[in-house]
């Protein structure tokens, strides 16, 4: 039976004369696990907000959504919030109350029920999602994982017949990421609630799915089961089968067409086993480091607290940055990795110990000499940086307050106009010129964040989370500009939770933990030496080659062994 059925479903948002969904068909099985991805624009957060009518953006649409049988607009306000419900990416905009608890209750209590049934309820849930232990916490001092949980478990305490989760785990890091989704996947199977939900990180959730449906711009939805979509890929060469998993990746990089591509790290490597491999790779494969031993940024015994009586958050922190190096910099959410950053990029002070750039103390820069030509801090929400009401008017507004003589001294024969359309083409934001910030989807926010920091010309970029909402397909664009911008002297320093993206192109990595770097090692030696902060690759192939961290890594290998 069909939960839910999208027939020839179009949309345009006001003022826009091609639709960004068209003829979009297909149903969900009730029960069902179903995963939508596609490119970042594509519309896939539109498509969902509209299987919500409560959530659908205005604009013109054709065609209908049926819920159990009936049109979704024909649905009551209390049948939407209770039978459909809806996770967003970032957990902050989903709270609406201070204590954990009240957070439980609220969607009860709106709804009215009695105190009796709502406290059965809250209790059942704080004890199914192991919420009992942060109860009567203040929602502010939970971390992004125990606050996704929480909108989770508060999205569930309604019973819904459909959970809608839009990029649930863009805000997380790989552990909690992985436990997240452990646990939609056991509401799915002990509660049997359907589930449908977008994804760009699918190395955990496409194993898992019933069906998966890729969502592109003027092309018929193509779904299926995980296994039969990625073929329908491979098969095409389609853009997106950059986003299967690593294991499909490096078995259709090596196998011929027709053969079964494995989808997880264990059936990978069983399919490894199967190649009868005669010996560990023996050469080591060269480390990506940066020779320059010119220290451009420098954090030494660095203390930070946000308020005067309330705990360290950055605790004796020391750290060298080379110039023209790659530093990537993982951890779990809360150990204090954004606040470093914002402390190395002068927007919060310490109260204790010294940053220098470019040898000197940041304190003796005024704002225009710290952020014109030298540092570039691209903020974890991109939309901190907008101020315009168009993108164009935003890119302008970099450039367009500077007199000539104030440009960076290799623009100066450029024109502003070039400038903005040079950038515009880099970040592929051309098309998108005329649609308000706030309208573009994750991904297309970042990039334009990322084009009005690199309008300013910087000479250290600071970067957190710049994948953040990405797809794999524009991420390998997003490497080869960072690594562009490597290759012209740009020192470039990462936030990052996507492990693959920093292994691919960081040249040094840390591991941040309780406010400080437990470890800084070669990106290789760093991915090589861990059991879960690694790659998918390197889980899968490390009993062969330890020391391949990445897709190339590992298909270069097997590759090499075969050729003998």
């Amino acid at each position: 039976m069909n939960l839910l059925e999208v027939k020839q479903f179009y949309f345009s948002y006001p003022n826009q004369s091609t639709p960004i969904l068209k003829d979009v068909n297909f149903s969900i099985e009730t029960g069902s696990f179903n995963v939508l991805f596609g490119k970042s624009g594509s519309g896939k957060t539109t498509l969902l907000q509209h299987l919500k009518p409560q959530l659908a953006p205005v604009g013109q649409t054709q065609g209908e959504i049926l819920f159990l049988g009936k049109s979704v607009k024909e649905l009551s306000l209390r049948t939407q919030s209770q039978d459909i419900g809806y996770v967003l990416q970032n957990p902050d905009n989903q709270l609406v109350t201070d204590k954990v608890w009240h957070e439980l209750a609220f969607g009860l209590e709106n709804l009215g029920y009695d105190t009796e049934t709502i406290r059965l309820r809250v209790a059942e849930m704080a004890s199914y999602f192991g919420i009992h232990n942060w109860f009567d916490k203040n929602v502010a001092e939970l971390s992004g994982g125990q606050k996704q949980i929480l909108n989770l478990a508060s999205v569930m305490v309604l019973n819904p017949k459909l959970l809608i989760l839009d990029e649930p785990t863009s805000q997380l890091d790989p552990i909690a990421a992985k436990d997240f989704l452990e646990t939609i996947y056991k509401i799915n199977q002990d509660i049997g609630t359907t589930i449908v939900m977008t994804e760009h990180r699918l190395q955990e959730v496409f194993p898992i799915a019933d069906q998966v449906l890729l969502l592109e711009k003027n092309k018929p939805l193509i779904h299926g089961t995980p296994k039969e979509v990625g073929q329908i890929l491979r098969e095409t060469k389609g853009d997106m089968f950059l986003a299967m998993p690593i294991p499909m990746q490096i078995a259709a990089s090596v196998e011929k067409q027709g053969t079964d591509l494995p989808l997880t790290v264990r059936t990978g490597r069983a399919w490894l086993d199967s190649l009868d491999l005669k010996e560990k790779l023996i050469e080591e494969i060269s480390p990506v480091t940066s020779d320059s031993k010119k220290i451009v940024l420098e954090a030494k015994d660095v203390w930070f607290r946000y308020e005067q009586m309330s705990q360290d958050v950055i605790k004796d922190l020391s750290l060298k940055i080379y110039q023209g190096e790659f530093f990537g910099l993982v951890g779990g959410n809360g150990t204090g990795k954004s606040t470093a950053l914002s402390l190395l990029g002068g927007i919060r002070q310490p109260y204790r110990g010294k940053i220098k750039v470019a040898g000197q103390s940041i304190q003796k820069y005024d704002g225009q000499a710290l952020y014109q030509n030298l540092l570039g801090v691209l903020p974890q929400n991109p939309q901190n940086l907008f101020i315009k009401d168009t993108v164009l008017e935003d890119l302008y507004e970099v450039v367009g307050g500077m007199e000539d003589k104030d440009l960076p001294y290799y623009a100066i024969s450029m024109t502003k106009k070039q400038m903005v359309e040079g950038i515009s083409n880099l970040t592929h934001l051309t098309h998108l010129w005329q649609q308000h910030p706030y309208d573009l989807s994750g991904g297309e926010q970042q990039r334009l964040a990322l084009a009005k920091i690199l309008l300013l010309r910087p000479t250290i970029l600071l970067l957190d989370e710049p994948t953040k909402g990405l797809d794999d397909f524009y991420k390998e664009e997003l490497g080869q500009i960072l690594q562009q911008l490597n290759g012209q002297g740009i020192t470039i320093v990462m936030v990052s939770h996507d492990i693959e993206f920093v292994a691919n192109y960081a040249h040094r990595c840390g591991l941040f933990f309780n406010g400080n770097l437990v470890s800084i090692q070669p990106t290789r030696e760093f991915f090589a030496g861990n059991q879960f902060y690694t790659t998918t690759a390197n889980r899968m192939a490390r009993q062969y080659f330890p020391n391949g961290i990445t897709l190339k890594d590992v298909v270069g290998c097997i590759n090499h062994q075969k050729s003998f």
